[in-house]
């Protein structure tokens, strides 16, 4: 892929060489104009980082309530929550476009952002519970013996201890979400809207594909994701052993 995204299309049809004879940047800069890459690249960045928020804003403060707080049915609610890491994500789909389009959201940015923040519920609600359950209960009795309320207890002493935990959270959500294909091709009608995974498969209709162009829009795609991960990673390693010790 990046080998071809710095070839000229004569220079990928003839395919007899992995490093490229004459590497070149035109076919790079060219994707990104002339495709309106650029475009597509804010859609994805706006559904990604508000999804990412959403999880983890939500689901911290529910895994909160789950580690600390005392509530009838707590031990069967969490258990619920579960059971839904083993529902594929393909069997919500026609359920999620009809609800959708009686709520009046389907083709919109909203309409992505709710269901990907809806489905990261179970691993986001494990991860964060057992992050929190690792942080010792004499740090929050003696936060409340200084006059602490639950909000400040969590926000001054659970979200910090827990930084490795919402980091993983953070890219097992951007991850996928940036990548999302299905309900985005089901959900979005409106080429203003599209995210770069759609873009990027417009690219392969027709005839004749551009292989050097299409692999230059695939290394777009993939570039901000790698960056993250690779800027992240160490958190992202200490948040998994985190979890599975919790």
């Amino acid at each position: 892929m990046v080998s071809a995204a710095f070839k000229t299309t004569e220079e990928v049809n003839a395919g007899n060489n992995l490093i490229p004879a004459n590497p070149t940047l035109d076919t790079l800069i060219d994707t990104w104009n002339r495709l309106h890459f650029f475009d597509y690249f804010l859609n994805s960045l706006w559904v990604t980082g508000a999804t990412t928020l959403g999880v983890i804003v939500i689901y911290s403060c529910a895994a909160y309530a789950f580690s600390v707080l005392r509530f009838r049915g707590k031990t069967l609610l969490f258990r619920l929550f579960l059971v839904l890491l083993f529902v594929p994500g393909v069997v919500t789909l026609l359920p999620v476009v009809m609800l959708e389009n009686e709520m009046g959201i389907l083709g919109t940015h909203l309409g992505l952002i709710l269901p990907f923040i809806n489905g990261s519920a179970p691993l986001a609600i494990l991860l964060l519970t057992n992050a929190f359950n690792a942080v010792p209960g004499d740090l929050r009795e003696a936060a409340r013996v200084d006059g602490a309320g639950e909000l400040r207890i969590f926000s001054r002493i659970y979200l910090p201890l827990a930084r490795p935990a919402l980091i993983t959270i953070a890219l097992l959500t951007a991850i996928p979400t940036w990548n999302e294909y299905q309900l985005t091709r089901v959900s979005l009608n409106d080429p203003t809207r599209y995210t770069l995974p759609i873009a990027l498969q417009s690219l392969q209709q027709g005839d004749t594909v551009q292989y050097n162009t299409l692999m230059a829009a695939a290394l777009i795609v993939v570039i901000p994701i790698i960056i993250l991960f690779f800027s992240l990673q160490r958190y992202f390693v200490n948040g998994l052993v985190g979890a599975v010790k919790g």
